[in-house]
């Protein structure tokens, strides 16, 4: 993966396969179905090191900013500002019909950076889960530092935006990432559109499977491949510098 960095002004990957660690994160981020308190709770520290799953949550505000941050413009200049590296001689465009359930994933890093990681709405029993990488959610093994203004727009292509921006409203990862990461997967619960509809209303979702063998073959994809493919997730990032303490997660892609 190659990172692209660029200084812009201050304000405010393909899903992975889910393994053993990671059924615990999925499965109890795909569960909920209400939004999580509207309180950070990445710190909560050692008194919780008992439960598996560490979850981040974004108040009201939060993610109204990370909407009103994330502009069209500023989304466009973030792919423009990635070098990915040349393309695999056997790599072939996707052909097919169009994946509108995978999409990008835009945040601010840990290092203050504005970027991206590949994500994708997944089939879940509130209708607002979104599978990516837990690196695309913090930094692994350092607590503290974690994302902020997330936003996941699915069926992005090319500065397109066809269905809009849903705002992230809280992130589970395994607390072995946390701590050791280690299991490198993350569920994303998201709020609805600015119509008030839920994210698998508008784009549908894709099945997802737990333990399935990586030797297992996968369908073709466009970007990423399905939530069950033992690809790891990815980012790509362009940059901006800002003074925040406990802040956001490399990316990869």
């Amino acid at each position: 993966m190659s990172d692209a960095l660029s200084e812009t002004s201050a304000s405010v990957r393909r899903p992975v396969r889910v393994r053993a660690m990671g059924l615990a994160v999925a499965g109890a981020a795909l569960a909920l179905a209400a939004p999580v308190p509207a309180t950070a709770v990445a710190g909560q520290g050692r008194a919780a090191s008992a439960d598996p799953v560490s979850v981040l949550a974004y108040t009201a505000k939060e993610r109204q900013e990370a909407l009103t941050y994330w502009t069209p413009a500023r989304i466009k200049a973030v792919g423009k500002s990635v070098d990915l590296g040349p393309t695999g001689p056997k790599a072939k465009p996707w052909q097919g019909t169009a994946m509108k359930a995978v999409g990008r994933l835009f945040f601010v890093n840990a290092s203050g950076a504005d970027t991206w990681c590949t994500a994708t709405a997944v089939k879940s029993a509130n209708r607002s889960a979104v599978m990516t990488a837990a690196h695309c959610v913090r930094r692994g093994s350092s607590p503290d530092n974690t994302n902020i203004a997330m936003v996941f727009v699915p069926g992005y292509s090319k500065g397109k935006m066809p269905y809009g921006a849903f705002a992230v409203r809280s992130a589970a990862t395994p607390r072995n990432w946390e701590n050791d990461s280690t299991d490198d997967v993350s569920t994303l619960a998201v709020d609805t559109d600015k119509n008030g509809r839920k994210l698998i209303d508008v784009v549908g979702g894709q099945d997802i499977d737990f333990n399935r063998p990586s030797a297992a073959p996968s369908p073709p994809s466009a970007t990423p491949p399905p939530a069950h493919s033992s690809a790891r997730n990815s980012c790509a990032a362009s940059a901006r510098r800002r003074s925040r303490a406990a802040c956001r997660p490399s990316p990869a892609t």
